[in-house]
């Protein structure tokens, strides 16, 4: 999957998916070809922390 690079649509877009189409980061990643730290990564240095609980970037 292509990913957006901006921070804010890309956030956008994963939350999404992941209401969408996946219960959890690993699968989101796992199913889209993604390395879950980089997408940690890139999001947390954006300030958004992924939250298992509610599984979503906030």
């Amino acid at each position: 999957m292509a990913l957006p690079k901006d921070p804010f649509i890309l956030l956008s877009v994963i939350n999404t998916k992941l209401r969408d189409f996946y219960p959890s980061l690993d699968a989101l990643c796992e199913g889209e070809g993604e390395n879950k730290e980089a997408l940690e990564q890139t999001l947390n240095a954006a300030g958004f922390e992924y939250v298992e609980g509610l599984n979503q970037f906030k």
